[in-house]
């Protein structure tokens, strides 16, 4: 019984901390996963045709602020990337190889979405929240003690919410 319930654990642990790392390359993530999905299963495994993909995923003009962020750090590391990614490697342990090589990588992540958030659904998000979504729009709330004052700053500054850094 005790077993049992140590190996539960173990295993509830594990995904736990599988998925937390999912977020914390996020970008890099979904970018390796949409160049994986421009590519046929053939040419998956050819190290020259998924550089040409990355190449071509990178060059594409409908790519967010932080997917060009992306493809800029990559774009000196192509072989590199390659290499694991023509084995099949999953793109999160792609992106955490290459964060070895550039530490910058994993720290690129999406914006908290705040558009069209009502007073209620801003109360729920957490201060550390709040704050990341004043930084990010270069705002600093000085003399902000409790949460509601947070949210009321974040209220103020909705105009200058951008996809941009």
């Amino acid at each position: 019984m005790f077993r049992q319930l140590l190996i539960a654990a173990f295993l509830m642990l594990l995904v736990i901390r599988q998925t937390s790392a999912a977020e914390e390359c996020e970008v890099c993530v979904k970018v390796m996963e949409d160049i994986r999905a421009t590519m046929s299963k053939e040419d998956s495994r050819k190290k020259p045709e998924i550089e040409k993909a990355m190449g071509a995923y990178c060059g594409r003009e409908d790519l967010s602020a932080r997917e060009k962020k992306i493809c800029y750090y990559i774009d000196p590391i192509k072989r590199d990337v390659a290499q694991p990614y023509s084995l099949g490697m999953p793109s999160l342990k792609v992106c955490q190889r290459i964060t070895k090589q550039n530490p910058e990588i994993c720290t690129v992540k999406f914006p908290v979405k705040t558009e069209k958030m009502e007073q209620k659904d801003l109360s729920k998000l957490r201060v550390k929240q709040l704050k990341q979504i004043l930084s990010q729009r270069g705002v600093e709330c000085t003399g902000c003690v409790e949460k509601d004052e947070f949210v009321k700053k974040v209220q103020e500054t909705e105009h200058l919410a951008t996809d941009e850094f």
